[in-house]
């Protein structure tokens, strides 16, 4: 996938937006201020660090060796909650399926209230 069509997916999702908090690199995608993706757009080293389920994320760098790595540049106390993806090497469906899986894992960690107002969901 290009870097313009995993920006386009990402900000597709419900009141995603991109911030720069490192800088140029990496593109940080969030929804109400936390981050579920960080792409680094380098052409040798192209990849991007995803939120994930942590007995999902073990499962994922199991079938995936070397494709799906703990999350880059992430504390160690962290890293089991993020996988790190090199982009080339992995089935766009895959990676489409493990951005939905980061983004709703976010979506999740709000309250109800928040969730609902994120999701576009009324109480009437």
């Amino acid at each position: 996938m290009q870097i313009e069509d995993i920006t386009k997916y990402c900000l597709n999702k419900n009141k995603a937006y991109i911030d720069y908090p490192f800088g140029d690199i990496p593109i940080c995608f969030k929804v109400n201020n936390k981050l579920f993706a960080q792409l680094y757009p380098l052409e040798d080293d192209y990849k991007i660090t995803l939120k994930c389920d942590v007995l999902l994320a073990e499962l994922y760098r199991k079938q995936y060796k070397d494709i799906v790595v703990k999350g880059y540049h992430c504390p160690p106390i962290q890293a089991a909650h993020f996988n790190t993806v090199y982009i080339n090497e992995i089935d766009e469906k895959v990676l489409l399926e493990m951005i939905d899986h980061s983004y709703d894992i976010v979506i999740k960690s709000f309250s109800k209230k928040i969730q609902k107002e994120i999701l576009g969901e009324n109480d009437e």
